[in-house]
């Protein structure tokens, strides 16, 4: 028996998938065949402006909320199983039949609410020799009628941040093993004992109460965390800003030349992050999905506030191995980084 049973987890997240937009099956091929054409004219323009080369583009991926749940499980089922194996092996007790199903529900019930916002993603963690770049063609169409933008310049919006995604992984070999050393440091960390066990369930229970009364830097997921765990989740909270920030930092730079109404696109789309609905607010804090919403805007400050400092290949210099990428502080900072790791281009 399995500490997770994947298929619940499977089945949960796919039953609370909220439905997706009416469209008439001429609307949804024609959207299907916007964004791999898209996709592909992405590559170009991103290559160009990052300054980074990851080979031939496979075909990006058009999947709905579904298809989108399947893959995440895959990719924990990936990432998750030296973890996974040590607990079985370990502490056998814990392998019980109830225990994987409260998993999978809980696992299912994220990623079910999850496939109803991710856009596009580029999937890091499979067993495929390439990623996959994945986009979720029914919250795009949603996404543009609310905001009431021009489709086709959202859709490309969209792809010129997914595709910066794939040449980061593509173009910096070390960057996927990486992340995934990272997460699994961060879960080896995660055996505590009955009386630190009981400290976490508590602070946990703090974190829901004060998320519920509007408290916005109330996280269930920080609340619960040991200080040992904290210390790598600062440094895979500095690299997620680093890749989000730098997809936002492209998507508007390249924009004003091949999309028209970028402007208009990044108003709206700020706005809509800024404003959801008390439900949607309330789950948001607990899963620390604000602070995700947080990575994009400091992320994208550090990386025009470098590259304004040191120039676009200065900044590439953050890809050169593990040592030059920001502390969550330099996120922050970013001419701290710059007199870290290419203060030669700082000028005098």
């Amino acid at each position: 028996m399995e500490v997770v049973d994947w298929g619940l987890a499977r089945t949960t997240g796919r039953r609370f998938a909220p439905s997706g937009p009416g469209s008439s099956r001429e609307e949804a091929i024609t959207a299907v065949a916007d964004l791999r054409a898209l996709a592909r004219y992405a590559v170009g323009p991103v290559r160009e402006r990052t300054g980074l080369d990851a080979g031939d583009a496979p075909e990006a991926i058009i999947v709905d909320r579904g298809a989108w749940i399947d893959s995440n499980i895959d990719g924990f089922r990936l990432v998750l199983a030296p973890l996974l194996e040590r607990m079985a092996t370990e502490n056998p007790s814990i392998v019980t039949a109830v225990g994987s199903r409260v998993t999978a529900v809980q696992m299912g019930g994220v990623l079910g609410y999850l496939s109803g916002k991710v856009l596009g993603q580029f999937e890091a963690f499979t067993s495929a020799r390439q990623g996959r770049l994945l986009l979720v063609a029914p919250n795009i169409v949603a996404a543009e009628r609310h905001l009431d933008v021009e489709p086709r310049d959202f859709r490309l919006w969209v792809c010129l941040h997914e595709e910066t995604h794939r040449v980061q992984f593509g173009a910096v070999p070390w960057l996927a093993g990486h992340l995934v050393g990272e997460i699994h440091d961060y879960l080896a960390l995660s055996d505590p004992g009955a009386g630190e066990l009981m400290r976490r369930l508590s602070a946990g229970l703090g974190a829901v109460l004060a998320a519920v009364r509007g408290n916005d830097d109330a996280s269930l997921v920080d609340a619960v965390q040991s200080e040992e765990q904290r210390v790598v989740f600062d440094r895979i909270t500095a690299l997620m800003s680093l890749l989000e920030g730098h997809a936002d930092h492209v998507m508007d730079d390249v924009g004003p030349e091949i999309v028209p109404t970028v402007a208009t696109i990044r108003e709206r789309f700020e706005k809509r992050r800024g404003e959801p609905g008390a439900v949607d607010g309330l789950a948001r804090r607990l899963l620390g999905l604000d602070a995700k919403l947080r990575q994009y805007s400091e992320g994208r400050s550090f990386v025009s506030g470098a590259t304004d400092l040191v120039g676009r290949d200065g900044f590439n210099r953050v890809w050169s191995g593990p040592e030059s990428l920001p502390t969550r502080d330099e996120v922050l900072d970013p001419a701290a980084w710059c007199r870290r790791v290419a203060s030669d281009l700082l000028p005098a």
